[in-house]
C-alpha cells in the first residue's frame, strides 16, 4: 500500500499568540475600533502609538483618556513632514518609521472611519509602506491588505477575585462571519467551568514549583525531552501517559525533577478543573513529592458520622465500602445502582483519575470527593494508599464510594481491592458498571461481533503490572482483538503484533499488516476521538493527530470497518481474503496521491447531546 498523509486544506489561518514585551504596536487611526485595539495590544505587554488625523480631540474618549494617563502616545498625522499631493500619508509615515524603531505590528483602523474612511487606494499605500519593511499588517475591511487577523477573544478573569488570569481563547472564521465568531466565543466561554481561569493560574504556580530545582549540568541534557512536552503547550504531540520510571528512594535530582514534571501533566490532564482551581500551597507540594497520593477533598469538610439518635449514641453506625463501576464517562451511561451509590449513599467518594468531570458533578456538594493521584511512576503506591483510606473512613461509621471508570473488574483492580478490605473486616460490594471494552467500540460504529466477520472477541491489556510487557494473542480473522491501556506503547503492541519473528510476545500467528484498527479516546465523552488505519500505518497516523486524549483504547480485527458506509459484512466468505486490499482501500479512501494511511473522527454522534 502506499503511504500518504493527510492532505493539507487551504484556507485556514496559523493561530498564534505573540508575546508583544518591549514591541510597538502603531495603530492608525483614533475611533472606538483603534481603542479597542489598543487595548488588546496593551494587555499584550506591547507599546503603543496611535497615529490620527485632526489631533488628540478628535480621537474617541477612551483615547483621549489613555492618552492622558500615559498609556499610549497620540501622533497627529497633519503634523508629520510629507508631500503635497496624493502620496503624502504614504511619505510622512515612512518618515516617521524611519525615525521609529522597533515597531512590530501596524493596524490600519480608520478605513472604518465614521466622518471620512480612508479610501482603498489610500490603505494600499500606505500598507505598502509597512509590508516593505516587514512589518505585519492588518487592515480593517480589506483582508486581502490583512497579514493577520484579529480573533474574537475573551480574557478569563478569577472566579473569586475577579482578577484576570492569563487564560485566553479567541474564535476566528478567517473572514466569513466576525458576528458568527462573536456569537460562537460566547456560547464557548459560557460552557467552560466559572473556575477555569484560576485553574490555570493555580497550575501554572506548581509548573513553576516543578522546576525550581537546581539541576547538576550533566542532567540538563537528559532532561531536555520531557521538559519540551510537558512544558510546552504548543507541542504538536503530547503523551500524558508515557511511562515514568517507579519513585525510589535513591532517585538523583534529574529523575525528581522528572517525576515532578510529570506529575503537574497528570494533574492537569485527569484532575476535575473545580479541584485545579482550589489547590492550596500545601496541595501542590504534595503532588510535587509524592508523599500523600490521595488528593485532598475537593473543597468538602471532613464528614463525620451521624448517630441516629442521642438515646442510641453509644451505637456506632457501621461503616461500609462499595466498589462502583461509572461506566466510560457519559453520565447517561451510570447503571441505576451507580447513580444512588454516588447520590445518596456516599459519606466519601475515592475515585480514580478517569472518571470525567460530568460524573463527578452528579455527587452532592455535602460529600467529600478525593481524586487517586495515579500518576506514571506511582501508580502501586497510590493504590495502596486508596484502600487505606476506605478502610479508614469505613472505621469512623462512613459508606465509602470506591468509583471506578467501566466496570471495577474489568482491569480495575477491583479483586485486589476486594480482598485488602475483607482482610480488614470490610465485605465491599461490587456494583458493575458498563464496561469501556464494549461501549467505546458501539460508540465509534464499530461491533466487536457481526455475523459474517468476527465470531468472537477478545479482551487484553496493553501493558501489565508495573509496567511489564504482556503476551498478547495471535491473529485469528474471525475474532475482534480489544487492547485496554496500550495506546501510550503503541509501537511495542505493533510490533508484538506483526513482527513474523516473534515468540515471546505473541502467542500465536503474526497479524497481516492490512488488518484494520481503531484507537479509540475518550470514548462517550464530547471530546471523543477515533482514528482508523491498519496496524503498518497506525503509529504514523497517531504521530500526525496532535496530541493524545488518555484514556484510549485499540480494536483490531475486520470488524472495524464492517458498518463503515454501505457496510462490509463478507470477510469470512470463502474467498474473502483475496479481497482484503481492496477492501481495505475501500474503507480507507483514496486521493490524488494514492490511498490514504488513516482517518479521523471527532465527536460523538448526532443525538447523544440530547440523551
Amino acid at each position: 500500500m502506499q503511504e500518504s498523509y493527510a492532505t493539507p486544506t487551504k484556507g485556514a489561518a496559523l493561530i498564534l499568540s505573540f508575546r508583544l514585551q518591549d514591541k510597538t504596536t502603531l495603530i492608525v487611526g483614533s475611533g472606538v475600533l483603534a481603542a479597542s485595539r489598543a487595548f488588546a495590544a496593551l494587555e499584550a505587554d506591547s507599546a503603543v502609538i496611535i497615529l490620527a488625523k485632526g489631533g488628540i480631540h478628535s480621537a474617541c474618549p477612551e483615547l483621549q483618556w489613555r492618552a492622558q494617563k500615559g498609556q499610549v502616545q497620540f501622533v497627529d498625522w497633519d503634523e508629520l513632514p510629507g508631500s503635497s499631493d496624493i502620496n503624502k500619508d504614504a511619505d510622512s509615515l515612512e518618515a516617521f518609521l524611519n525615525a521609529t524603531p522597533n515597531i512590530a505590528l501596524g493596524v490600519i483602523t480608520d478605513t472604518l472611519s465614521v466622518g471620512q474612511p480612508r479610501t482603498r487606494e489610500s490603505a494600499e499605500r500606505i500598507y505598502h509602506v509597512f509590508k516593505a519593511r516587514n512589518i505585519p499588517v492588518n487592515t480593517t475591511d480589506s483582508i486581502d491588505l490583512c497579514d493577520f487577523s484579529f480573533t474574537s477573544s475573551h480574557r478569563f478573569e478569577h472566579h473569586e477575585t475577579g482578577e484576570k488570569t492569563s487564560l485566553q481563547i479567541g474564535v476566528t472564521t478567517n473572514g466569513q462571519g466576525c458576528r458568527l465568531a462573536s456569537r460562537l466565543r460566547r456560547e464557548i466561554v459560557s460552557k467552560l467551568p466559572r473556575e477555569v481561569g484560576a485553574s490555570v493560574e493555580k497550575v501554572g504556580r506548581m509548573r513553576s514549583m516543578a522546576k525550581e530545582e537546581d539541576l547538576p549540568k550533566e542532567d540538563i541534557t537528559d532532561l531536555k525531552d520531557i521538559a519540551d512536552e510537558e512544558f510546552c503547550e504548543d507541542s504538536g504531540v503530547l503523551t500524558p501517559n508515557r511511562p515514568v520510571p517507579s519513585r525510589s528512594n535513591s532517585e538523583n535530582a534529574s529523575e525528581r525533577k522528572k517525576r515532578r514534571i510529570k506529575w503537574v501533566a497528570q494533574v492537569s490532564e485527569y484532575w476535575p478543573i473545580s479541584k485545579l482551581a482550589s489547590m492550596s500551597e500545601s496541595d501542590m507540594k504534595e503532588v510535587l513529592a509524592g508523599e500523600n497520593l490521595v488528593s485532598p477533598s475537593l473543597g468538602s469538610p471532613q464528614i463525620q458520622p451521624q448517630s441516629a439518635s442521642l438515646h442510641f449514641d453509644t451505637l456506632k453506625k457501621p461503616g461500609r465500602i462499595l466498589l462502583v463501576g461509572s461506566g466510560p464517562g457519559h453520565p447517561s451511561l451510570l447503571t441505576i445502582a451507580t447513580h444512588t451509590a454516588l447520590t445518596k449513599l456516599a459519606d466519601l467518594v475515592l475515585s480514580d483519575k478517569l472518571v470525567p468531570d460530568a460524573v463527578l458533578a452528579l455527587i452532592p456538594k455535602h460529600v467529600q470527593i478525593r481524586i487517586a493521584r495515579k500518576f506514571p511512576g506511582n501508580a502501586e503506591g497510590a493504590q495502596i494508599e486508596m484502600m487505606e483510606a476506605a478502610v479508614e473512613a469505613a472505621h469512623r461509621g462512613l459508606t465509602v464510594v470506591r468509583l471506578k471508570q467501566g466496570d471495577p473488574v474489568v482491569y480495575g483492580r477491583a479483586g485486589e481491592e476486594v480482598l485488602y478490605f475483607r482482610s480488614h473486616g470490610f465485605e465491599p460490594l461490587v456494583i458493575p458498571g458498563v464496561s469501556s471494552a464494549l461501549a467505546a467500540p458501539t460508540f465509534a460504529g464499530i461491533p466487536v461481533t457481526q455475523r459474517g466477520v468476527a465470531e468472537s472477541f477478545i479482551v487484553c491489556t496493553g501493558v501489565g503490572r508495573k509496567g511489564k510487557e504482556v503476551q498478547l494473542p495471535g491473529y485469528e480473522r474471525g475474532r475482534t482483538l480489544v487492547v485496554l491501556m496500550g495506546v501510550a506503547r503503541l509501537a511495542q503492541v505493533i510490533s508484538a503484533l506483526v513482527d513474523t519473528s516473534e515468540t515471546q510476545r505473541r502467542d500465536g500467528k503474526a497479524y497481516p499488516l492490512h488488518t484494520p484498527i481503531a484507537i479509540i479516546e475518550r470514548a462517550s465523552m464530547p471530546d471523543q476521538r477515533v482514528i482508523s488505519s491498519t496496524l503498518k500505518d497506525i503509529v504514523r497516523a497517531l504521530d500526525s493527530s496532535g496530541e493524545q486524549r488518555p484514556p484510549g483504547m485499540m480494536i483490531i480485527g475486520w470488524a472495524v470497518l464492517a458498518l463503515s458506509g454501505t457496510g462490509d459484512v463478507g470477510v469470512l466468505d470463502c474467498d474473502g481474503e483475496s479481497g482484503d486490499e481492496e477492501r481495505v482501500q475501500r474503507w480507507l479512501g483514496s486521493n490524488l496521491h494514492g490511498t490514504v494511511g488513516w482517518k479521523v473522527r471527532e465527536g460523538l454522534d448526532v443525538g447523544w447531546e440530547s440523551i
